[in-house]
């Protein structure tokens, strides 16, 4: 398995066995205390905390005690209601401080599982480590360094995982800290690197330096540069935690050993909310399934993620034997599934969370991400300098402002002017007005024919710096905001457009409107890249009846299959799939490099392909597109 990270484990790591609290009062030495405590060591946390809640019922002077230590092992079960109904009857003010330091780890816990990063880290900023016993102190670097990986601040997130290095018991539970480190800084860009160096305390400045001599020096393509940068840094950091031995291992590990899967697990919604995009994957997946050219034929089995929790689901596909798990899809299930278990399986999860690597874990998704990198390497490509931008005032329309403005000032170009418009209106004309300077056009007119108090000849003058506009918008908006741009004085500056923008079918005569805007999409849409049985036309019949909106997840599930046989290569080949160019990154996330067109008489017409840098991002994405 491509071993490259493992920045997120589950709170309570296997590793540190030693979560459950040490037995130093008397009566937690009773003969269930003692199973309890064994089934913890074991694992099998489930079992102790059903054990210690029992302790709690019938020991009543003991009641807080073994509530606590409840729940901290149904939290290291992946269980964190069960944990938080057991604290809610405690009350703070009647326990000891070791208790209340032990109630307080419990809550930041259940904030971090529930996604409230905010409140963890406020938790643990007013907490003193040094009060805290060694086995809760590794609960809190953990937890610490577990919220700022969440919140993106990935430095502190390794400056927390230093701290917990030297209180970890034995050589396997650190080494297997210091592989987290130096996974975490895998996901940050050399440029990065190189910056905060300099101003490091020196213990992280050797992981720094370390990390960008991993990026830069490759052992299995040159082994004697590999082992000459190793020297070298061996004598700028004489006595830094990483040894000669840890270093040769994880640098082992970076090499793909992903095995051909026999049986496949499907864990995808039946019903709500995500239902009817999971039908459409299923859809696309058993299409190339049926239609397998090799002899690569495993067994499949489906399950319903919207009856039963992810982790469960996760171990009765194992149980039954499944060496492969496809999905899930919503992030809150691939959140759960990351915390929650050791991936002794690989899963390829159909969605994307930022800064969210685990080993056996690789992300692939219909992320915006991608579609915000093509488009603006086409307009880079096309020497565009000075651009505006134009989204929808939705939070995914916001989002993509973000994506693409970011990308741009990558490229070196510059965006002039941002708007949004109400994608629930037909009137687009004042943000069009704002985004072009035609308001600031009016005013000046107006000032100038007071000041003169006489008739004026006006003609609205828009602004001239720009290059180019980037449009986010569905076909039947862009309708609409094309014609208003050009009626606007915007006529003859070129129009960039998210993936939205195309139906995924031909329609010339409505698509007329559109002339001239390039876009970018999925390889599947366009019959002259993605031919064969598994074509757009080849599969109409199974994609006819369905809402426009989730035609592209028919793409999804036709290389949700076809990538199985390809995990072992993509870090290194990428992969001409239905959705895209793909290849996978340091995050493991499968990136998507797409293919640009230009509405031309109606008809959307191929361009010259772009190649564009996909092996540093970990911004956030979507669900799932749309």
């Amino acid at each position: 398995m491509n071993r490259h990270y493992i920045v997120l484990s589950t709170i309570c790591l296997s590793l540190l066995a030693g979560c459950a609290a040490s037995p130093t009062q008397r009566h937690l030495y009773t003969k269930e205390a003692i199973k309890a405590e064994a089934f913890s060591q074991q694992g099998q946390h489930k079992q102790a905390a059903s054990l210690y809640q029992s302790l709690a019922e019938t020991k009543p002077s003991y009641r807080d005690d073994y509530r606590l230590l409840a729940a901290e092992a149904y939290i290291q079960s992946g269980d964190s209601p069960s944990a938080q109904a057991l604290i809610e009857p405690i009350n703070p003010s009647l326990l000891s401080a070791q208790q209340r330091n032990k109630l307080n780890l419990i809550i930041i816990q259940i904030d971090l599982s529930n996604g409230e990063t905010e409140k963890a880290l406020q938790r643990l900023s007013v907490t003193q480590p040094y009060n805290l016993s060694t086995s809760d102190q590794i609960i809190f670097y953990q937890s610490l360094a577990f919220a700022h990986s969440l919140t993106g601040n990935l430095l502190q997130s390794v400056q927390a995982r230093i701290e917990l290095t030297p209180i970890l018991q034995t050589s396997q539970q650190r080494n297997e800290n210091n592989t987290v480190i130096l996974d975490t800084l895998a996901l940050l860009p050399s440029q990065t690197l190189n910056l905060q160096q300099a101003s490091t305390p020196p213990i992280l400045r050797g992981w720094i330096s370390l990390a960008n001599l991993l990026k830069h020096n490759k052992p299995q393509q040159n082994p004697d540069a590999f082992q000459l940068a190793l020297i070298e840094w061996q004598q700028l950091f004489p006595q830094h935690p990483a040894n000669a031995g840890f270093i040769q291992s994880y640098s082992e590990g970076l090499q793909n050993t992903f095995k051909r899967p026999n049986a496949i697990a499907l864990l995808l919604p039946e019903s709500g909310r995500f239902a009817k995009a999971a039908e459409t994957i299923k859809t696309g997946f058993m299409a190339a399934y049926q239609h397998s050219q090799s002899s690569f034929q495993p067994s499949v089995r489906f399950y319903d993620s919207s009856a039963n929790n992810a982790i469960n689901l996760y171990y009765q596909a194992i149980s039954e034997g499944a060496e492969l798990v496809i999905g899930p899809l919503s992030k809150d299930n691939i959140q759960d599934l990351a915390l929650g278990v050791d991936l002794t399986i690989p899963v390829l999860a159909l969605n994307h969370i930022p800064n969210l690597a685990k080993n056996n874990l690789f992300q692939f998704g219909l992320s915006p991400i991608d579609e915000s990198k093509q488009i603006t390497s086409k307009a880079s490509i096309d020497d565009i300098k000075n651009v505006l931008l134009l989204t929808p005032e939705t939070n995914n329309g916001l989002r993509t402002a973000s994506y693409i403005s970011e990308d741009w000032q990558l490229t070196g170009g510059t965006v002039l002017e941002t708007q949004h418009y109400n994608s629930k209106e037909n009137d687009f004309s004042e943000p069009i007005k704002d985004l072009l300077n035609l308001t600031e056009s009016q005013y000046r007119y107006r000032r100038l024919k007071q000041f003169l108090a006489k008739n004026l000849g006006f003609t609205e003058r828009r602004r001239t710096d720009v290059d180019a506009i980037f449009l986010s918008a569905s076909a039947q908006k862009a309708r609409s905001i094309y014609p208003q741009l050009r009626f606007h004085r915007a006529t003859g500056v070129p129009v960039y457009a998210t993936p939205q923008i195309y139906t995924g079918t031909p329609n010339p005569s409505a698509d007329i409107d559109l002339n001239s805007i390039v876009f970018c999409d999925i390889p599947w849409l366009f019959a002259d890249i993605y031919t064969g049985e598994l074509s757009q036309e080849s599969l109409r019949d199974s994609w006819q009846h369905i809402p426009a909106k989730y035609l592209r997840l028919i793409a999804l599930g036709i290389d949700s299959f076809n990538l199985i046989t390809e995990l072992e290569q993509i870090s290194s080949t990428p992969y001409l799939g239905a959705t895209g160019y793909l290849s996978l990154n340091r995050e493991n996330r499968i990136t998507r490099q797409l293919a640009c067109a230009k509405f031309i008489d109606g008809q959307v017409v191929l361009q010259q392909p772009s190649t564009v840098e996909t092996n540093t991002d970990f911004t956030d994405a979507e669900e799932f597109y749309p």
